[in-house]
């Protein structure tokens, strides 16, 4: 699935360019050197230099504690470097400090998808969306976390009642959707 404002299976992607968008909405009346830091940041993420990135946003923050625009850049450099688990800390951390930000809801639903809990990432999504009901990565996401679901739902159907014609073909569309179509 996913994009986490930027990505599930692998972690970040295009999406990254959505989730820098973040930055205005995050802090607006950040000072230039601030933004600079943000900036850079997210560059670095670009360039695929996570761990860079991470280091640069820990620096930042060890200066702005608060800067949640840096927080949530510094979750999308641990994801995008292989620690899901630092990575959900962040997230779940942002979700708790700013209830009212969608973002780390959808990013923190990547992560639980990723590790195959969908029904937690269902949840997160749909959090994000009743804050920002057109956030449309989540609506994406959440389509993909059903079309998960709906798999495994037929797949165990399959097992228990394995000469069921309606079963196989169901399961033969979802195979057929591209990878990137899983939840992200």
């Amino acid at each position: 699935m996913s994009r986490l404002h930027t990505g599930f299976s692998p972690p970040l992607s295009a999406a990254l360019s959505a989730l820098l968008g973040l930055a205005g909405l995050l802090a607006p009346g950040l000072s230039r050197a601030q933004t600079s830091v943000h900036e850079e940041v997210a560059r670095l993420l670009r360039a695929g230099l996570s761990a860079e990135a991470q280091q640069k946003a820990e620096t930042a923050l060890a200066r702005q504690p608060n800067d949640a625009q840096l927080r949530f850049l510094k979750g999308v450099a641990q994801s995008q470097s292989g620690q899901p688990d630092a990575a959900s800390a962040t997230f779940s951390a942002l979700t708790q400090d700013y209830p009212e930000l969608p973002e780390p809801y959808n990013n923190l639903a990547v992560l639980h998808a990723a590790a195959g809990r969908l029904d937690a990432a269902r949840a997160a999504l749909e959090t994000a969306l009743r804050l920002s009901p057109g956030y449309a990565t989540a609506h994406q996401n959440l389509g993909d976390i059903h079309a998960r679901l709906a798999g495994q739902a037929w797949a165990r159907a399959l097992e228990l009642d394995p000469g069921n014609p309606a079963l196989r073909p169901k399961l033969q569309i979802l195979q057929q959707l591209p990878s990137e179509a899983a939840p992200r």
